[in-house]
């Protein structure tokens, strides 16, 4: 992290924040997956966009890229210690947004169903 911040909140949400980040960190919460893998879960995020969120993440130090020195390459990708501690933050979120769902009406659909972590 290059950069200083002033306010914890501003912090989480510019090391976190970002369309896909949190589904990235929700499925890797308990399993190792290559970019194929996270890729199917999350079809809405192009390679491109994907492939930055993974970096900045790595970056951050929040998930680990393992690379194989093998032909054709094999990368997985998996969270830190410091990914695994947002885990619950993630639930919680998971949780209120359920709750606002509900309130409103609406039927959640997604990957991040409570349990699956």
């Amino acid at each position: 992290m290059n950069r200083t911040y002033i306010c914890p909140v501003e912090a989480t949400l510019e090391i976190v924040g970002g369309k896909y980040k949190p589904l990235i960190l929700w499925h890797l919460a308990d399993k190792i997956l290559r970019f194929n893998q996270l890729q199917k879960l999350i079809p809405s995020a192009t390679p491109r966009m994907l492939t930055k969120q993974l970096r900045e993440l790595e970056e951050n130090g929040i998930i680990h890229r393992e690379v194989y020195p093998v032909v054709p390459p094999k990368v997985e990708y998996s969270l830190t210690d410091l990914g695994k501690s947002f885990i619950p933050i993630l639930s919680d979120m998971c949780d209120w947004g359920n709750a606002y769902l509900k309130a409103n009406n609406i039927c959640p659909n997604c990957s991040m169903i409570k349990g699956q972590v």
